[in-house]
């Protein structure tokens, strides 16, 4: 499948510099989690994703701080970045495919919850893909 590694890489791929106060995020070590299911007639069993980060208060104040580096090919269409979460639209070109992808994450202090929908244009056909994002403190680094 040409769009897994990309989408692999998008969950939280917005820079958080819209925030004026930092976000509610308690800063420490963080495990975050995804579990991507493919929904259609191909079977393609749900793939899960786990990896650590320090996070550090000075992190969340910089303006270019994001949880992962954007993909390139991509282009983000809209985002909107509370001190609670975020909400952003953006779209993936490659291989003569698109990814267009919606996605939510909610903020919660010590943990961090969101989902991501993702719509998969390609010449094998059209996929729609859901990705669950977990996050949680695990203690300081």
């Amino acid at each position: 499948m040409p769009f897994r590694p990309l989408l692999a890489s998008l969950l939280l791929a917005v820079p958080l510099a819209a925030v004026a106060e930092a976000p509610n995020i308690v800063p420490g070590q963080w495990e975050f989690t995804s579990t991507t299911a493919v929904g259609g007639d191909l079977p393609i069993p749900d793939q899960t994703e786990s990896y650590q980060e320090c996070i550090a208060q000075g992190d969340l104040e910089d303006e270019s701080f994001s949880f992962i580096e954007e993909e390139e090919g991509c282009e983000l269409l809209e985002h909107e970045v509370t001190v609670d979460g975020m909400d952003y639209r953006m779209v993936c070109r490659a291989e003569g495919g698109e990814a267009s992808i919606i996605g939510r994450m909610d903020f919660l202090g010590e943990r961090v919850e969101g989902n991501v929908d993702i719509l998969v244009d390609s010449a094998a056909g059209e996929l729609k893909m859901t990705t669950v994002v977990e996050g949680q403190r695990l203690g300081d680094c």
